[in-house]
């Protein structure tokens, strides 16, 4: 027991030691219920100024570090337990296979490399199967806005100011900036209802004109006919 904490607490095991008490910790407070599995993803933002055509937004966070390095699909949560356990492990095994060889401190340095590649493999191997399992989200582009309908969050609209709030097609709320010209503008203001009729991927802003309330009777009406 003794030669397990003194392997444990010694390079390079130690580096990752942290780490798996951090893993623990967050694993038993998703149990209890006070964190999701995915807290570890990021949110998506609400500001359409941040959607591309292809509907999705850029990557940040952990969870698009994690991609990156080609172990996206599952919860970044699951990928990083995955890959701190198996990387702590690695390297504790290693350290001891070193000692009772009786290799010193420079064969401990090459375990540390060798137990991250190890790690890295292993996890990429393990969320693979976890990643066809996950339902793709493909969230929302510019023109699943186009056609709907919106309410005015701004005092007043012209053709260079004005905010809307757009709610898509799987009920996420966007807040997005918006333009109108001439007497579509004279008709909008804070509260108002206003129809999305066209994006300028230029100004970043979406054209709108006013609408009558009734138009969008529920949030799978808010689109024009095709």
């Amino acid at each position: 027991m003794s030669e397990f904490v003194h392997t444990a607490m010694s390079f390079p095991a130690n580096l990752f030691g942290f780490g798996l008490v951090v893993v623990l910790v967050y694993w038993l407070t998703v149990l209890v219920g006070a964190v999701g599995v995915d807290a570890l993803d990021g949110g998506e933002s609400i500001d359409a100024g941040h959607c591309d055509q292809s509907g999705a937004g850029p990557g940040t966070g952990p969870a698009a570090v994690l991609a990156a390095a080609g172990l996206g699909g599952a919860p970044a949560s699951v990928s990083l337990s995955l890959l701190i356990s198996i990387a702590w492990f690695a390297s504790l095994s290693g350290a001891a296979l070193v000692d009772r060889a009786g290799g010193g401190a420079p064969a401990r340095l090459l375990v540390l490399p060798a137990a991250l590649l190890a790690a890295w493999g292993l996890t990429r191997l393990l969320v693979r199967p976890l990643a066809r399992l996950a339902p793709r989200e493909t969230g929302t582009s510019h023109r699943d806005l186009v056609g709907r309908v919106c309410t005015i969050r701004t005092g007043h609209v012209s053709h260079r100011f004005g905010q809307a709030e757009i709610t898509a097609e799987d009920g996420s709320a966007h807040l997005v900036q918006v333009r109108a010209r001439g007497e579509d503008a004279a008709g909008l203001a804070a509260g108002s209802t206003a129809l999305v009729f066209d994006y300028d991927p230029e100004g970043g802003f979406f054209h709108v004109m006013p609408c009558d309330p009734v138009l969008d009777p529920g949030p799978d009406a808010g689109r024009l006919p095709r």
